[in-house]
Parts: C-alpha cells; sequence; structure tokens
C-alpha cells in the first residue's frame, strides 16, 4: 500500500520555495502598503513599508518602515500606525485566509537606514578623491 501524503504537503518538485511566514509577511505588506493609501493621516503620507518580519507561530508581525521624514519623524509615525493598528488588522483579516491575525509592531528600518549611510559615505569618498592622469578615479 503506498504512504499518502501529510495533509497539507504539496508533492515533490512542487511547493513552495520560502517558509509560510515570508509568504504571510508579504502579503502583509502589500494589504498594509494599501490600505495606508486609503488612510487619512498627513504623518503617514511619505511612509513607506520596508519589510514584515512574522513569527513562525503567525502571532505577531514586526512592519518596518522608512519615511522621507527620517530618524525625526519616526515617533510621529509610530503613533500614527499605532492608532490605526485595529483599521490595519481588520483589513487583514478581511483579506487572508488565516485562522488569526498577527498582532501588528511597528519599527523604522534601521537596516536600511544604515545602508543608506554606508551609501553616502562611499559616495562622498568617490569624489574627494582625486582623478588620475589617466582619467580613473
Amino acid at each position: 500500500m503506498a504512504a499518502r501524503p501529510r495533509r497539507g504537503s504539496t508533492p515533490r518538485g512542487g511547493g513552495h520555495k520560502y517558509p509560510r511566514s515570508a509568504r504571510v509577511g508579504e502579503t502583509l505588506r502589500e494589504i498594509i502598503a494599501e490600505e495606508l493609501v486609503r488612510i487619512d493621516d498627513e504623518r503617514l503620507e511619505f511612509v513607506t513599508v520596508t519589510a514584515i518580519s512574522v513569527d513562525e507561530e503567525l502571532n505577531r508581525a514586526h512592519v518596518f518602515f522608512d519615511s522621507l521624514a527620517g530618524e525625526e519623524g519616526d515617533d510621529d509615525i509610530i503613533e500614527a500606525l499605532t492608532h490605526h493598528r485595529v483599521r490595519l488588522q481588520a483589513s487583514i483579516a478581511s483579506q487572508i485566509r488565516a485562522k488569526k491575525t498577527p498582532i501588528l509592531d511597528f519599527r523604522p528600518d534601521v537596516a536600511l537606514r544604515a545602508a543608506e549611510r554606508i551609501d553616502d559615505i562611499l559616495r562622498e569618498d568617490r569624489s574627494r578623491r582625486p582623478e588620475r592622469p589617466d582619467g580613473t578615479a
């Protein structure tokens, strides 16, 4: 007698290439980004959801964001996002098929900002280098 595949498993060669939490995170990012466009709050006008990290049990989702306001605007943005958390979670619940909706936690994307600082430093360093006689920096 041939073994039956486990419930919820996919046949060999098929299936997903990355974990469920990553797939859910990407779906949440899309839903939250769409909902932020609909929210009439000037504190959120130039906010971008850069990534979402969802724990394995799908209980909590860390929503990483960046904005044109930079670090100075983080507190206002976190306050606004927290104020609209229930609306965002309701939108998620209505658009995904899941037993539960993760609790949203909002954080500035410090990794993105660190990468931008490194890029700025490298650009500044290149502009300070004198040109060589052969025309290269």
